[in-house]
């Protein structure tokens, strides 16, 4: 027995609400922060890879830049490296950089790599380190000693912010038609490799390219109020004044600042949403609705 088709009118209806969408982004650069937790599930990133290519295809200009967090945790206990967080952040020392910039630079980029392939893409793996695409300097945080109620600085080891992009190797690439997928590994001006965090990453590639989107693809489903229902659009003052308040706590509140930071670079909007919805990104870029929390300068 046949199965039954499709029924195409609905297809055709679906593509007709998508063009506007479609209009409105051709060949401007999209920037995909897509999270470690995010990566967690096959199928999802196998969605992910779909929309990544049909962005390509539909004149897009799409950067991904991913985390890895969970994996790498997972390959320093197997090589028995003892990890520790301080501020938010993973303390980096020598033996860890190593591990770090092997499992992002290496399995996560090219798996990632792969997965685009397989749909059709033509994707190039690179880390922050090629072409001095990203240069970092050593990042600086302070923690509050219960105690003492006294500010004390915390050494992160070799944990980077970025201070300097250069968007020639990304044009470059872009010019090919071709999609960059980048770690969020940098170099110093000494030499030195950096840890940087991934979502402060994609915002300064974001404000570097003056990107039209910069999506946040997490494991939640984007910023939430004190009774854990969705926000869908805030703006900076809004930001400010819930994390002032305490809706906004944790490890959102460094996504809230790199949102923060790409606006002010110039990037017209920045949106958290999760990565394991399927087809979250498509849903957030060629729908009415949106997928997430869409942040906007004002």
């Amino acid at each position: 027995m046949k199965e039954p088709l499709p029924n195409v009118h609905v297809q055709a209806e679906i593509l007709v609400q998508a063009l506007p969408h479609m209009q409105r982004y051709d060949q401007e650069v999209v920037v995909i922060k897509y999270g470690g937790h995010a990566m967690g599930d096959r199928a999802a990133a196998e969605d992910f890879a779909e929309d990544i290519v049909l962005l390509e295809q539909s004149g897009l200009k799409p950067i991904v830049v991913h985390g890895g967090g969970p994996q790498i945790g997972r390959m320093l206990d197997k090589l028995g490296i003892q990890s520790e967080f301080k501020a938010g952040l993973r303390v980096t020392d020598e033996a860890t950089v190593e591990v770090v910039e092997m499992v992002l630079a290496g399995s996560i980029n090219k798996q990632i790599v792969g997965w685009i392939s397989a749909e059709g893409g033509k994707a190039i793996g690179l880390c922050g380190k090629d072409g001095n695409m990203v240069t970092a300097r050593k990042a600086r945080r302070t923690v509050v000693d219960p105690d003492s109620n006294i500010e004390k600085h915390v050494d992160l080891g070799f944990v980077g912010e970025p201070e300097r992009v250069d968007r020639s190797v990304l044009d470059a690439v872009l010019k090919a038609e071709l999609i960059p997928v980048l770690a969020p590994v940098a170099v110093g001006a000494d030499g030195q490799t950096y840890n940087v965090n991934a979502d402060t990453f994609a915002g300064a590639i974001a404000g570097a390219m003056g990107a039209k989107r910069l999506l946040l693809l997490t494991d939640v489903a984007g910023v939430l109020d004190k009774e854990r229902n969705l926000i869908p659009e805030l703006t900076v003052d809004d930001c400010r004044r819930l994390i002032a308040d305490g809706t906004i706590t944790d490890g959102m509140i460094p996504k809230i600042e790199t949102c923060i930071y790409a606006l002010e670079q110039g990037v017209e909007a920045v949106v958290i949403l999760d990565g394991k919805v399927p087809h979250a990104v498509l849903l957030e870029l060629f729908t009415d609705h949106g997928a997430g929390t869409l942040i906007r300068r004002g």
